[in-house]
């Protein structure tokens, strides 16, 4: 049997799937781009197992069942002939069913247009045993939980395989097999690259693409997690940091410990760990100056976040991310603030102000400063922390956008690219996060990026100082100045509070 494995394996198979070739767990995922040859790897692999496991069934499914006579079902007819098989099946063309004559193993072809319909499906010997769902992407996860259902009872090992190209960054194939991923699931992701019986001519057409249309490339071609809709920022150049980021990790992952010690932490230390929720993608510089944007769980979000850049260079340099205590958070970033220089500070708070107060308290000695202008005295107040309105957001997320485009090197979370990806404008226009899409590590790095502009002026003590001697035309200037002007103006003007046009 070793001896047929090998002989098989070295004239038709590609290499990089001969690992999944006797794959016994529960789930398999062959997901890429065009022209991988996932499918025909996936056809032949299961003629290969009905003719050496006799009795397993196989039903394979796409959403239209019609789909299934030009693609699957004429694929295994075409391997059988051109593997010289044809003795061994019986094809029926009418009930799309191919029998395996050696030991009675089937293969039913049906669409999902009626998954309660595939509960009556028998075999002539056994039960289902194997479930192929072809361009998986395209079915539902009720339809997906109706089929894994259906392969259950005792005796052989049952196997479902699916295959897809990832275009929809927002779809249940990614939170189930990816951000969450099951138990006995085997993944592999290919492209074009990877199948060396792919034409010339084709390969050529796919390579075309990285000039003419780098985001289908990315997506279509590289298999890489795409989005439908208007996207926010420019998809393009996010797609190819994505990518880029994709082959890369982060310095270090982890967290900080620390010693409580009254109103004060004390003996604050980091702690590497493979499930962190502090990624660190630069360390540190002596006489470089930070920036921290955070955005806490409120409505439509189940995680805080933190996002560090650099000031000179706005680099993305640290992200927190993750489920926890108020309490837990503010000491987090306390500690992630600390560590990047006190960094300056500017925790949303919208939905709580708990975050701030306890830096407050624990003696945080940076925190963002914002100015509010009461509306029956006009007196001016102070607050600590961002609050997001419908005057600052617009606002901060144009800065991000603007900068994004302009510098989608200095991006370098996934989590954070991937819900760029995702940040479309709704029917009105509002930029928002698609339905069942996140956009915490997008708002925080707005904050951040804000807080970055705003350094020069509250940089030095964590503190604004009156801008009432600035003329409207004085802001147009710096608003509109790159960042060595703005030091210039600063230096001739005096400083100011920026955060002076983004009042609430």
């Amino acid at each position: 049997m070793n001896t047929l494995t090998i002989s098989i394996s070295s004239r038709v198979f590609n290499s990089v799937y001969l690992p999944f070739l006797e794959d016994q767990r529960r789930y398999l995922v062959f997901y890429g781009g065009a022209g991988s040859g996932k499918s025909v790897f996936i056809c032949q692999r299961y003629l290969y197992r009905l003719l050496r496991e006799p009795g397993r069934n196989l039903l394979v499914v796409r959403g239209v069942e019609r789909a299934n006579r030009t693609s699957t079902f004429a694929l295994f007819k075409q391997t059988i002939q051109s593997w010289g098989l044809s003795a061994f099946f019986k094809i029926r063309e009418d009930e799309m069913r191919i029998v395996c004559l050696l030991g009675g193993s089937e293969i039913l072809f049906r669409g999902l247009s009626d998954v309660e319909q595939l509960k009556s499906i028998t075999f002539t010997g056994g039960v289902l045993t194997d479930v192929w769902i072809e361009e998986a992407s395209e079915i539902a996860e009720k339809d997906f939980q109706q089929l894994d259902v259906r392969l259950r009872g005792r005796g052989r090992k049952k196997q479902m395989v699916l295959s897809f190209n990832p275009i929809s960054m927002n779809h249940w194939l990614k939170r189930r097999f990816f951000d969450h991923p099951m138990k006995e699931v085997g993944v592999l992701h290919t492209t074009y690259r990877n199948n060396r019986f792919l034409d010339a001519e084709y390969q050529a057409l796919l390579e075309s693409y990285r000039e003419s249309d780098p985001y289908y490339y990315q997506v279509y071609c590289l298999g890489q997690w795409g989005v439908y809709g208007n996207t926010v920022f420019d998809r393009e150049k996010t797609a190819a940091q994505l990518s880029h980021r994709m082959e890369q990790k982060p310095l270090r992952e982890g967290y900080f410990q620390w010693r409580e010690e009254g109103a004060r932490l004390r003996d604050i230390h980091w702690v590497d760990a493979q499930d962190g929720y502090i990624r660190l993608y630069r360390l540190p510089e002596q006489g470089q100056r930070y920036v921290l944007g955070g955005d806490t769980a409120g409505e439509g979000s189940d995680a805080f976040v933190g996002q560090v850049m650099a000031v000179a260079s706005g680099e993305q340099v640290a992200v927190l991310r993750h489920r926890m205590d108020e309490d837990l958070y503010a000491k987090q970033i306390y500690c992630l603030g600390t560590y990047y220089a006190q960094a300056l500070v500017g925790i949303e708070t919208n939905f709580s102000t708990f975050p701030v107060r306890e830096l407050q308290r624990l003696g945080y000695p940076h925190q963002f400063v914002r100015r509010s202008e009461d509306d029956y005295t006009h007196r001016l107040h102070t607050s600590y922390g961002f609050r997001t309105t419908s005057v600052t957001r617009p606002v901060i997320l144009s800065m991000l956008i603007t900068f994004a485009r302009e510098n989608p090197e200095k991006i370098n979370d996934i989590t954070t690219l991937e819900e760029m990806l995702t940040f479309v404008r709704n029917r009105s226009g509002r930029p928002e996060a698609q339905s069942g899409a996140h956009d915490d590590c997008v708002m925080a790095l707005a904050i951040a990026c804000y807080l970055r502009e705003s350094w020069w002026e509250q940089g030095s003590t964590g503190e604004g100082t009156d801008t009432s001697g600035w003329t409207e035309d004085m802001w147009e200037d710096y608003r509109q100045a790159n960042e060595e002007e703005k030091r210039y103006l600063l230096q001739r003007w005096g400083c100011s509070t920026v955060s002076r046009d983004l009042k609430g």
